[in-house]
């Protein structure tokens, strides 16, 4: 996945987003706003992952939907 194209679609991708992680609320997804590393921020705090751990699943997210 094209992490620009991403944030020119966010809306869309906005719900891929919400089927991955469930627990992203609305709010953290408009805070988000297609900022990867806000993106990354969030993970953190909602499933107490280390950065990279965050980062190694939104890399696996990011391969899983190309």
């Amino acid at each position: 996945m094209d992490w620009d194209r991403a944030v020119g679609d966010w809306t869309q991708f906005k719900g891929l987003l919400k089927e991955q992680w469930g627990d992203l609320t609305d709010d953290d997804l408009t805070r988000i706003a297609g900022k990867r590393q806000q993106l990354v921020g969030c993970l953190q705090e909602r499933y107490r992952l280390s950065e990279t751990q965050a980062e190694e699943a939104i890399a696996a997210f990011e391969s899983e939907n190309p």
